[in-house]
């Protein structure tokens, strides 16, 4: 008889609708009703330097509000984490699509599995390629600091080219 290797079925994690709370769940502050819109924030590449004012100018900004990010830091993540992916996802405009961190893991031989940290529920990932592109763990990095990107424009503009 055949014996076909069983795989483990990947599982869909659409973060489409947690990107757009980027302009639809807006504070009342008055820099964030009148730069968090849906004509700013457009999933344009020259989006994400409004994305990178927020990130360094509010939530990074001791003087603003210390407490904020600390507070509410999975909820930045992955709120900005899904914007900057769907900005390269679309960008990028091939079959990368938003899958269960696990998932990939299980489903993949060939991903770098230390790419794959299952802190982070959702990632980028094309089965045609068989690569992961990791928005949530990038942004989780740069909001602690700790990021290999200048800033999250950087970060997105180095995806888009190497994964064209």
């Amino acid at each position: 008889m055949f014996g076909f290797v069983s795989r483990d079925k990947l599982v869909k994690d659409d973060l489409r609708g947690i990107a757009q709370l980027m302009y639809q769940d807006v504070s009342k502050d008055e820099w964030d009703q009148e730069n968090l819109t849906k004509a700013n924030l457009d999933f344009s590449l020259e989006s994400v330097r409004v994305i990178d004012r927020y990130a360094k100018k509010r939530l990074m900004n001791a003087e603003y509000d210390s407490d904020l990010l600390h507070n509410h830091f999975d909820n930045f993540v992955n709120r900005l984490g899904a914007y900057i992916g769907e900005v390269v996802r679309r960008q990028i405009s091939q079959d990368y699509n938003w899958y269960e961190a696990v998932s990939v893991y299980k489903y993949s031989d060939n991903v770098d599995k230390e790419s794959l940290d299952k802190k982070f529920p959702a990632v980028l990932y094309s089965k045609k390629k068989d690569k992961v592109i990791s928005p949530l763990k990038v942004v989780s990095e740069f909001l602690r600091g700790s990021s290999p990107y200048p800033n999250l424009l950087r970060y997105a503009e180095e995806m888009i080219k190497g994964h064209s």
